[in-house]
């Protein structure tokens, strides 16, 4: 059976709980700050080569998409304001 203590901490993995010595920071620690920053673009370049690019229909597409949902909301949005300045003309007058 396992033991029920009242503490909620949960030791890192490969660590016991008795183990409380600071952590270090991995490969960041023994480097400087033009160390970190040259590891800082290695990750943003391995990252970028993960995304799946679109192709020129595809990205043609989702512009003409996003061109006709904002002239459709100026549309909407011109409407409600002109219902709007109506109103408060007809109350105020």
């Amino acid at each position: 059976m396992a033991e029920i203590t009242d503490s909620i901490e949960v030791p890192e993995p490969g660590r016991s709980q008795d183990d409380k010595k600071p952590r270090r920071g991995g490969k960041r620690a023994k480097k400087g700050p033009l160390g970190r920053l040259a590891l800082f673009y290695r990750q943003i370049v391995a990252e970028l080569r993960k995304v799946v690019w679109p192709t020129k229909r595809q990205l043609s597409t989702y512009t003409t998409v996003v061109i006709v949902f904002v002239v459709i909301v100026i549309g909407l949005v011109t409407v409600i304001d002109w219902g709007f300045t109506k109103a408060v003309t007809y109350v105020f007058g």
